[in-house]
């Protein structure tokens, strides 16, 4: 384990290369790590923001604990998810749907490294 500058032992800050800009966050020893390519980068379409839903989908049935709460974000993420299906552009609204759903559920999904990569997809679409 590194040693912080106290010289004891304690948990360690790494700060590699950053293009653009970079968000890492960890906890309960999971990392996650959102990279944001810029100006001059495209926004992302529908067909990524459903794979980053259905992601975040498949990560709470392995990682969050049944109850109301999920069953009302898996709802909300099944009708997202059926907004974007062979969609070629990202419906009004789905954005800001996707985004409030997330702040809802902030504790369920705040510990999912999926709800992270969704996160960034939602900023870099604004709205």
């Amino acid at each position: 384990m590194a040693t912080d500058n106290a010289g004891g032992q304690g948990p360690a800050v790494r700060i590699g290369s950053i293009h653009g800009s970079a968000v890492s966050v960890g906890g309960s020893n999971n990392t996650n790590t959102v990279h944001q390519g810029g100006a001059g980068a495209a926004a992302p379409g529908a067909a990524e923001l459903l794979e980053a839903v259905l992601s975040l989908r498949e990560a709470l049935v392995r990682e969050a604990p049944r109850g109301a709460e999920r069953t009302a974000l898996d709802a909300e993420l099944d009708g997202a998810a059926e907004q974007l299906e062979g969609a070629e552009t990202i419906r009004p609204g789905v954005v800001t749907r996707l985004r409030e759903a997330l702040q809802r559920w902030a504790p369920l999904v705040e510990t999912v490294s999926a709800a992270a990569a969704l996160g960034s997809l939602l900023g870099a679409l604004g709205g």
